[in-house]
């Protein structure tokens, strides 16, 4: 009698419950927080505030709370270094300039910045950057010598080595990656990715010491397609988005997910929208299911894991990191904004 009674009770509790699905995005509200004339291409979620770097030297921080902006500007001799690639431990910020000469710099002892690293050369150009925690960290470069660039820490980014190319899988001529959005270097874990120009995917079980590299059908028949951006869910679920910066509208093949962490792909929306973006992100606790991809052209939003997908804003930008299910932060030609979805 007293199972049949809890049995009753259970059912009622369960009948009684319902099921709370996540409302579809129809529009985001964009409130500019920081403007200068600068291409902002990098910036990183820290604990209470949002980090960045740009062209002209210029680098700084946002109070999230007060939005209160403080910027400085990193001279190299009579260089004024254009930073596109930036990450952070619990310690240090750091930032990476693209083109001859490479600059890696990090919070100095002294509170200003250190040189940690730098490299000359004919086609140096290095292009993102990301830890996989607060000691082991890499940053990836165009290749060179038939193999990528990749330089890696294990010591909190006081010192960083190249990677030999007997180290890493062969690159196809004038393989690279796209210094667009911070966002072509992916981590769970010991686990990360690369996505590159030749549509391929370079992947790393064990932080940067042995390699496998993956082909995606994303399109790449010009330098300027490829992978401009990735984003994993968990370590199983990953989406990669490129297209043609100089022919933005096109969007046949620049689409692809991956079910398998990142093994095999397969086009999304072909022949579709969006064509080209820069940046792409699953949305925070959406199982997956919920994408925004941003560029130049507008923000464009998918609810069902990438088959379809609609326009949600006009408004421009070159990279994006979400807060939380429905607040982010994106950056792009002369702004820094908060973005609101609803």
């Amino acid at each position: 009698m007293r199972n049949i009674i809890l049995i009753t009770i259970l059912f009622i509790i369960f009948s009684c419950m319902k099921t709370v699905e996540r409302p579809d995005f129809t529009e985001v509200k964009v409130e500019v927080i920081y403007e200068d004339s600068l291409s902002i291409r990098a910036i990183e979620l820290m604990n209470g505030s949002l980090g960045f770097a740009a062209n002209k030297g210029v680098f700084g921080t946002i109070d999230l709370q007060t939005k209160t902006v403080r910027t400085n500007i990193q001279k190299y001799d009579s260089i004024l270094p254009e930073f596109r690639a930036i990450a952070h431990t619990a310690t240090d910020f750091f930032m990476l300039s693209v083109a001859s000469p490479a600059l890696l710099y990090k919070t100095g002892d002294k509170g200003s910045m250190e040189l940690v690293y730098t490299e000359e050369g004919e086609g140096v150009f290095y292009d993102s950057m990301a830890f996989w925690n607060d000691k082991d960290g890499m940053a990836i470069g165009d290749s060179m010598a038939r193999c990528l660039s990749i330089i890696i820490t294990r010591d909190g980014g006081n010192s960083w080595n190249k990677l030999s190319c007997t180290q890493l899988p062969e690159a196809p001529e004038g393989e690279g990656a796209f210094a667009a959005s911070n966002t072509n270097i992916i981590i769970q874990g010991n686990k990360a990715w690369i996505g590159t120009t030749q549509g391929r995917v370079y992947y790393t079980s064990d932080k940067g010491l042995s390699w496998e590299v993956f082909q995606t059908p994303i399109l790449r028949e010009k330098p300027t397609q490829g992978i401009y951006s990735m984003d994993f869910y968990d370590s199983s679920l990953g989406i990669a988005i490129g297209g043609d910066y100089t022919e933005p509208e096109k969007n046949m093949a620049n689409k692809a997910i991956s079910y398998d962490g990142g093994k095999n792909w397969q086009l999304l929306a072909n022949n579709q929208e969006p064509g080209y973006k820069s940046c792409i992100q699953f949305v925070p606790n959406s199982e997956g299911k919920d994408i925004v991809a941003i560029g130049f052209t507008g923000i464009s939003y998918s609810s069902d894991q990438g088959m379809n997908w609609k326009t949600i804003s006009k408004e421009g930008f070159y990279t994006m990191r979400f807060q939380n299910d429905s607040v982010a932060y994106a950056a792009g030609r002369n702004r820094i904004a908060r973005l609101t979805f609803k």
